[in-house]
């Protein structure tokens, strides 16, 4: 140990350490093109294939000009534009830079040394990360069916937990807890305990929801109670703007008030809060990106199983498969056949990997490099 790193918290370098030696995916410059090695199909991190909003670009354009200038801290046309949305008040929203930093503030503001997460096990790593840093410790329940388990997850609350994170539709399954589930759970809940309901992937969650008849999410009915609940969205996955970082939370106005101090200043850039704008008020955008996954989701689970691997059900823009062999370095075999997807190893799923739902030429590509890959594989055996 160096004379300096005496002075760091041991849980800070232990995440040091861990992140060093397991590196995620990381997004990046890549053009979703061809399908050599050089321009690979990128199919990892759930984004929007068709890329942000033509109006949310063209609002970046203007706006790119005024980059010298810091952003308005309040975000205050977002945060009304929000509010309008989703039919709440203005003090019920608190934009914050990605989803990600809500979930870093909520865990700073209520965890700490023997106080306590819990969540499932496979499920979104920031809940870990988040925890982590606090010092509090995080409690993975182990899944039901690949899924939440809320039965269970009810079971592992204490006297010292203080959240439980339920992500819905599930990041890296796809599952989905039925509405009816996560009415059981929340009413059941002591008052000590705050639920985040994660619904990052709810517009597509939404989508299949209606096609399969199934009831999703009656999260405003919860805030609207006022439940110990925050509602998580993002601009990141169905709106096109993950390089951007705009997330936002709703909830009852006495516990968005406790986490908007925590809240770094200027976090949330003027490029992002224009561009998130735009992006809200582009509904065809959203539309199209809803409509091609629900149609892609039937047409690349088919063609993954016909390349013989296991697909679960999703309710979200990707695919969990089973591919019966290590993931990370089935994973790399195909990135040099030109396709990126996810090797799930981290998430305590060895042989699973996750696909992000493409175009259908995207996700022709795809099918084309795993092909490959499966005859390769048959004629070394």
């Amino acid at each position: 140990m160096t004379d300096f790193e005496q002075f760091v918290p041991e849980h800070i370098r232990k995440l040091a350490e861990a992140g060093n030696s397991k590196p995620l995916n990381q997004g990046g410059k890549i053009v979703s093109k061809g399908g050599s090695s050089e321009d690979p199909v990128a199919l990892n991190l759930n984004e929007n294939p068709f890329g942000p909003s033509p109006r949310a670009l063209e609002v970046l354009h203007a706006a790119i000009g005024q980059t010298h200038r810091y952003p308005e801290i309040q975000a205050t046309d977002l945060h009304e534009e929000l509010a309008a949305f989703h039919g709440v008040r203005r003090e019920q929203v608190l934009v914050t830079a990605g989803a990600t930093e809500l979930l870093c503030m909520i865990a700073r503001a209520l965890l700490g040394p023997g106080l306590n997460a819990v969540t499932s096990a496979k499920s979104f790593i920031v809940y870990k990360l988040a925890t982590q840093v606090t010092e509090g410790k995080l409690i993975e329940v182990p899944t039901r069916e690949n899924g939440y388990d809320p039965e269970a997850i009810a079971r592992a609350i204490d006297a010292n937990t203080r959240i439980v994170f339920i992500a819905n539709p599930n990041n890296p399954t796809g599952t989905m807890l039925a509405a009816d589930e996560v009415d059981d759970f929340v009413d059941g809940l002591p008052d000590h305990v705050l639920v985040v309901l994660d619904e990052a992937y709810g517009d597509f969650a939404e989508a299949f929801a209606r096609k399969r008849r199934a009831a999703y999410s009656h999260a405003f009915d919860y805030i609207r109670a006022d439940k110990n609940v925050i509602l998580l969205k993002t601009f990141s996955k169905a709106h096109g703007l993950a390089g951007l970082r705009i997330g936002y939370g709703i909830g009852p106005a006495r516990l968005v008030s406790l986490f908007a101090p925590l809240r770094v200043i200027f976090s949330v850039s003027s490029v992002g809060q224009a561009a998130a704008l735009a992006a809200l008020r582009d509904a065809e955008h959203i539309r199209r990106a809803v409509e091609n996954n629900t149609e892609q989701a039937e047409a690349l689970s088919a063609g993954l199983q016909e390349v013989a691997f296991p697909v679960a059900q999703t309710w979200t823009n990707f695919l969990y498969c089973d591919v019966g062999q290590d993931a990370a370095d089935f994973a790399e075999r195909l990135r040099e056949r030109g396709a990126i997807v996810q090797p799930l190893g981290l998430w305590g799923a060895p042989n699973a990997i996750r696909v992000s739902i493409g175009t259908p030429e995207q996700n022709r590509l795809l099918l084309h490099a795993l092909s490959n890959l499966s005859a390769t594989h048959r004629e070394d055996r």
